[in-house]
């Protein structure tokens, strides 16, 4: 058994803003990938979107400085850098889906190791959907990542050959990120970026039951 430490939630949202290259344009989804707001490199310009009609959102604000007019789309209160804009969120759409979003950070249930996502509905009865701008982003954005741990609390792998929730999208997903490894998806199946200090390979590919290119 390896001996390993996770990275913590904002361990995992400051290796995300480490990989946003200067100059992108990125859309946040809602949940864990907000965080990566909190962690852009000084000095890096990251234009970050809302599909609800931002561009140019800073990182969040200080405690007492909400302003609760001006929030994300996941109803979270947000800040605005200089020469940041507010627009309809149709216009927002049309961005997200004309393919002018470099990067999109969206959470998930299940990614298959060829890249397809799940991230909308468990189809479970009573499940709540909430596709939200998901698939406009997965399919419109140039380069989608997902930001999620690797476990379900029940210790399933959430990273699956093939996807038995309610597709999002196909072979949309390039990275993932996670509290054990930095992953990339391909046609072929997953390959390593990363993983935590300690954790063997052979471990890794144990906990999702799957094989993984080093």
């Amino acid at each position: 058994m390896s001996h390993y430490t996770k990275r913590t939630k904002d361990e995992l949202a400051k290796r995300v803003a480490q990989d946003i290259f200067d100059g992108a344009y990125v859309n946040l989804g809602i949940g864990m990938p907000t965080q990566v707001a909190n962690h852009i490199p000084a000095g890096r310009e990251v234009v970050l979107h809302s599909e609800n009609g931002i561009l140019g959102m800073g990182p969040a604000p200080a405690a007492g400085q909400e302003d609760f007019d001006l929030i994300n789309a996941g109803k979270q209160p947000v800040t605005l850098l200089a020469g940041g804009a507010y627009f309809h969120h149709a216009d927002s759409f049309a961005m997200m889906r004309g393919g002018h979003l470099d990067i999109c950070v969206l959470g998930a249930f299940q990614v298959s190791s060829t890249g397809d996502l799940a991230n909308w509905s468990t189809g479970e009865p009573g499940s709540i959907p909430a596709v939200g701008g998901a698939m406009d982003l997965a399919i419109g954005a140039k380069q989608t990542w997902v930001m999620m741990d690797l476990l379900t609390k029940k210790g399933d792998s959430k990273v699956v050959r093939e996807c038995t929730y309610p597709l999002t999208g196909i072979g949309c997903v390039k990275r993932i990120y996670s509290e054990l490894a930095t992953l990339e998806c391909t046609p072929q199946g997953l390959t390593l970026i990363d993983k935590v200090e300690g954790l063997e390979l052979a471990e890794l590919e144990r906990l999702l039951g799957l094989p993984i290119q080093a």
